[in-house]
């Protein structure tokens, strides 16, 4: 009676717990976002090098990464809630001080720090959501989550640009401080506790994943740099490739494992992780390359090549809205296998863009993409998160969090060594190293003839890291296709008779 009347009390208030948990997200996505726009500022007033600027933007990820596994557990042990304030207010704490940060090596601390806090956040928002919503209201809660995570990635580029105009690049870091007082207000007050069961701890696990995670990170930042297999990256990668089949050893083996692998021989859980991960290896260079685009080749302002995202957010949100009531008539299959096509659509056309194509149909491809990745995305993470039981809601997401973060930062290297390669290949074999290097480093020479030939090789080796794009998302929607199957709605039970005609026809 008292676990009813609990649950009563939490899903009359849902939808408030909703906007704590998109707070949550947003701050996340915000600080991502923002700081790639401060970094010329930072170099500047810092006197960074370019490893400095590598590692204030490559500390965060590495943290965040190798400790979601450890931190989807710590909120089933220990509490969703507790966990979830406990990472916005390091994170929170971490932001107010960056705003005082004097040299690279106080940045680069305090970005650690932050990466423990959305560590701590991001696994504990999407577990919430799945337990205080059931399968028939997650749709559309998954669609408001990531419509606001869209506004959060289109238009923090523009706010930062805006910030670092009339203030410093300081500002950054305390745009995050109001969002978060807001969410942590709001989840003291609205939210209500969950957890799972105790059980032991798994320290062991807990070690192996952050290692293994951590390592396999690291070595896909440097494969532009030190190639895959050379010298450090390798040293790199067999501690990864060690620690990791370790921990899926030790998992299977240990009375108490920290992660679940069995959601793996779910079709749902297993089909969406791996086809949301293809998807991000495609997605993963998309902003990265547009933004130098719309800069080096346009003349766009940071602020105005922020402004050009909005055609994502505006038809993201739509697709979020129209996807999620397709999938509570059709199922979520059929509106995975739609988006994912309509995105491969938008990476084909922007394989069409050259030197003098002007915005005009990148806009339309954003748009389309916007649409597909609304209606696809949430589609995808409602289907997996629908087959993880409740008291593995955080470890479960953590998961899922951990495959999408691993393919984006593989799809990064991967892109942006395809887009560097291309552009140096087909540079003039005589222009300084400067701009065979870059196409910001040919456009500071000021030279017309470099400029021109930087802005035809960018385009040209642009086009081929969008038709890649283009493959990693047909192979997501294969794969989703094949291997996913959407749930059959419970049926009441009328009588003997009907049941076993159900039985039949299934």
């Amino acid at each position: 009676m008292k676990s009813r009347e609990s649950s009563e009390h939490r899903s009359s208030r849902r939808w408030w717990i909703l906007i704590v948990l998109c707070l949550s997200t947003l701050v996340l996505t915000i600080d991502s976002m923002a700081l790639t726009v401060a970094v010329p500022s930072m170099t500047e007033d810092l006197h960074a090098s370019a490893q400095d600027i590598q590692w204030i933007l490559d500390s965060y990820v590495l943290v965040f990464a190798g400790l979601l596994l450890t931190s989807g557990s710590l909120g089933d042990r220990f509490g969703r809630r507790k966990v979830m304030l406990t990472g916005l207010l390091l994170f929170g704490a971490a932001s107010l001080a960056g705003t005082f940060a004097a040299d690279p090596g106080q940045v680069v601390a305090l970005r650690i720090a932050m990466g423990v806090g959305g560590a701590l956040i991001m696994p504990s928002t999407l577990s919430i959501l799945i337990t205080v919503f059931d399968e028939e209201e997650r749709g559309r809660a998954m669609a408001a989550w990531g419509s606001v995570s869209m506004l959060g990635l289109v238009g923090s580029p523009v706010l930062g640009g805006l910030l670092i105009d009339h203030f410093s690049w300081h500002a950054i870091f305390f745009l995050n401080v109001p969002v978060v007082v807001l969410a942590l207000i709001a989840g003291v007050t609205l939210m209500p506790e969950s957890k799972a069961p105790w059980q032991k701890p798994d320290p062991l696990g807990a070690v192996l994943s952050a290692a293994g995670m951590t390592a396999l990170v690291w070595w896909i930042i440097e494969i532009p740099q030190h190639g895959a297999f050379g010298g450090r990256s390798l040293a790199v990668l067999a501690v990864a490739v060690a620690a990791l089949a370790a921990f899926v050893v030790w998992e299977n083996v240990t009375a108490s494992p920290m992660v679940p692998l069995a959601l793996f021989r779910q079709r749902n859980f297993s089909g969406g992780s791996l086809s949301l991960a293809l998807v991000q290896i495609g997605n993963g260079g998309l902003l990265l390359v547009l933004t130098q685009y719309l800069q080096f080749v346009l003349g766009y302002s940071p602020v105005k090549a922020g402004l050009a995202f909005l055609p994502l957010a505006v038809t993201a949100i739509l697709g979020n809205t129209v996807g999620a009531q397709l999938a509570a008539k059709t199922g979520n299959r059929l509106v995975v296998l739609v988006g994912m096509l309509v995105m491969v659509s938008s990476f084909a056309l922007l394989t069409t863009v050259g030197a003098g194509s002007g915005f005009t149909v990148p806009a339309i491809a954003l748009g389309l993409l916007g649409l597909g990745a609304g209606a696809a995305m949430p589609a995808a993470v409602g289907a997996l998160m629908g087959t993880i039981p409740p008291e593995q809601a955080g470890v479960g997401s953590a998961l899922n969090d951990t495959i999408q973060q691993a393919g984006t930062a593989l799809g990064i290297a991967i892109l942006g060594s395809l887009l560097a390669g291309g552009y140096t290949h087909r540079m003039p074999a005589g222009a300084p190293a400067q701009a065979r290097e870059s196409i910001a480093g040919a456009v500071a020479t000021a030279r017309p003839d470099l400029v021109h030939a930087a802005r035809e090789a960018f385009t040209s080796s642009m086009s081929t890291t969008f038709a890649v794009s283009a493959a990693g998302v047909l192979a997501a929607a294969v794969l989703a296709t094949a291997v996913m199957r959407d749930r059959k709605p419970e049926q009441p039970a009328e009588s003997p008779e009907q049941g076993q005609e159900q039985e039949l026809a299934v």
